[in-house]
């Protein structure tokens, strides 16, 4: 249950498989660059490639990269396939030189987008391509966050495996982009801190920077802990803008809101990156050719937020609004340690995804069960039978990365397929992945476990089963080591007053969405503003928005010049 640092005597791995002229051009590029920190093997042609690639393999290395040339002997793409069996939490890329680059980029953007490649890249040509070692470093970033325990770390966790509390923990640390490590209580680390608190302190006990040890840590003591309170602004605090949420839309509504010297406040329930922060590749952001995890994303987008000024406050959830009694008085956003006040308020609170409701599983979240990607528990994953449920772009990407670990995935769908659901590149990349498969038209009915899951019961979406190994209640036992629930969306803004108009499944209505009522002088609100003035949304919790990462950011953006607006009428 418990992970010690890597070892840092045992240097990861990167394989180049190339022809015999091209190899001391290879050799050289890779070496120079990254061999203090990476065990450097470039290998002629196929089959002596693999023969390496199995001895790493087996004797217990990481490889973090396999490059194949596209020349080599045979079909380098079937070679990169049998070497992605072999090593599936690799990142892997296919070298090209000019020639064979663009004769072959049909093959290769076919490839990629089926997912059975990381990348394509050109072999350079010269001296300081930026470009290729950028592309390469990216790679190798990517897989040192995702699927090695990290060598130099910032917090150490002390739990005992039973802690339910933990996944959370650990995911909110990872969405900030702090490195953790756990150890057992009776270990040299666990000693000394549960000496620090005192042995009957509750588990788990976290130490990180300098600071106290925190026992009976919890996500929100943890947020608390690292990065403040609202009560740090002081009781007389006025916000220009205060943002509500921390996904897409909120971070770059605080972006533009603190760039345009806006007194921005954010306030976030959990984890900033909202459900995109969870999101372990999304490929189809504009700008990131080669995809960028979502904890990246909002890491890069809290950076810049906070360097323009904006204050950011995780852990804290809304719990109500007081709009202004008059024109020019400010909004009140309470929370459950006290109050904001601010002149305009952006709702940027997204969704949460709805609850399984069965008994036997409910039990178990946190010790087997996970609502969302849980990326931060991926790597317990390994070698293990691992079900996601859902057929939105999340659970697609949630079940690409756990296949990196898990010895088989499961897709879980009530439906009769992923087309209606799921973004096309997604499908595709499942549809070759050999440790994935989708279950159409079944649900989760059950599930157990001695105190973490083992199994789940499977039914027919609107039926029995009629199959094989079913009871005679059309219910299918099946074993089970991991479930990631992610079962469709719910707005998050349950605590709105009824000023605040929304539609019948609650999402937050704007601009000539608003009831012509609730109109002034004829006129619909702004595009993005709600009944309440001075009061806007954008994201996933607005009525009628997109449902994208990208769409979201937009709407975040767009509405900091609607309150700039609002406020200098």
């Amino acid at each position: 249950m418990t992970s010690e640092p890597a070892a840092a005597a045992e240097s990861p791995v990167i394989v180049i498989v190339t022809t015999a002229d091209r190899q001391p051009v290879l050799d050289s590029e890779f070496s120079s660059r990254y061999a203090r920190d990476y065990d450097v093997h470039t290998v002629v042609e196929g089959p002596a490639a693999k023969a390496v690639l199995v001895d790493l393999v087996t004797g217990g290395r990481d490889v973090a990269l396999v490059a194949v040339d596209l020349d080599v002997a045979g079909d380098a793409q079937v070679l990169m396939d049998a070497l992605r069996l072999k090593t599936p939490r690799s990142r892997r890329i296919i070298l090209a030189a000019p020639s064979a680059f663009f004769t072959g980029l049909q093959t290769l953007r076919t490839a990629l987008a089926q997912g059975r490649i990381d990348s394509y890249l050109m072999i350079p040509q010269g001296p300081r391509d930026e470009e290729f070692h950028g592309a390469v470093s990216d790679f190798l970033s990517d897989w040192a966050w995702s699927s090695r325990a990290p060598e130099v770390t910032q917090v150490s966790i002390v739990e005992d495996g039973t802690q339910a509390e933990v996944p959370g923990i650990r995911d909110f640390l990872d969405r900030m982009g702090l490195a953790y490590a756990r150890f057992a209580p009776d270990s040299e680390t666990g000693r000394r801190l549960r000496a620090a608190v005192g042995e009957d302190a509750p588990l788990p006990i976290l130490e990180s920077l300098g600071r106290p040890p925190l026992a009976g840590a919890t996500q929100r003591s943890v947020a608390s802990a690292f990065y403040g309170t609202p009560d740090d602004l002081g009781p007389d605090h006025l916000a220009d803008l205060l943002i509500v949420g921390a996904g897409p839309a909120g971070l770059a509504a605080a972006v533009y809101g603190a760039s345009e010297a806006l007194n921005t406040v954010v306030l976030e329930a959990d984890a900033v990156g909202g459900q995109a922060g969870t999101s372990s590749m999304i490929r189809n952001y504009l700008g990131f050719p080669r995809g960028v995890s979502g904890m990246r994303l909002a890491l890069r987008a809290r950076i810049q937020a906070t360097r323009f000024g904006a204050r950011i406050f995780t852990g804290r959830d809304a719990t109500g609004l007081r709009p202004g009694s008059a024109p020019g008085e400010p909004h009140v956003v309470f929370h459950e340690d006290g109050e904001l006040r601010a002149r305009a308020v952006l709702l940027a609170c997204g969704v949460s995804y709805r609850r399984l409701g069965v008994p036997g599983v409910e039990e178990l979240i946190g010790r087997g069960v996970y609502y969302g990607a849980a990326a931060s528990v991926a790597r317990d994953m390994a070698g293990k039978d691992v079900f996601v449920v859902g057929g939105g772009n999340s659970a697609g990407q949630a079940a690409l990365h756990l296949a990196r670990f898990a010895r088989s995935v499961t897709i879980v769908v009530r439906r009769d397929g992923l087309a209606t659901t799921m973004s096309a590149y997604l499908i595709k990349e499942i549809g070759t992945h050999r440790r994935i498969t989708v279950r159409t038209g079944a649900r989760v009915v059950g599930g157990g476990g001695q105190g973490y899951l083992e199994w789940l019961e499977l039914a027919d979406a609107t039926g029995p089963f009629e199959v094989a190994g079913t009871d005679d209640t059309g219910r299918e036992r099946v074993p089970a080591d991991g479930l990631f629930l992610l079962l469709g969306a719910d707005p998050g803004c349950g605590w709105l007053p009824g000023a605040v108009a929304r539609d019948a499944r609650g999402f937050v209505l704007t601009g000539r969405d608003v009831p012509a009522e609730h109109w002034v002088d004829g006129r619909p609100p702004a595009p993005l503003e709600t009944t309440v003035p001075g009061v806007f949304a954008a994201g996933d919790v607005r009525d009628g928005s997109m449902k994208r990462v990208a769409a979201a950011s937009g709407e975040g953006a767009s509405a900091v010049a609607q309150v700039h607006a609002y406020l200098t009428p």
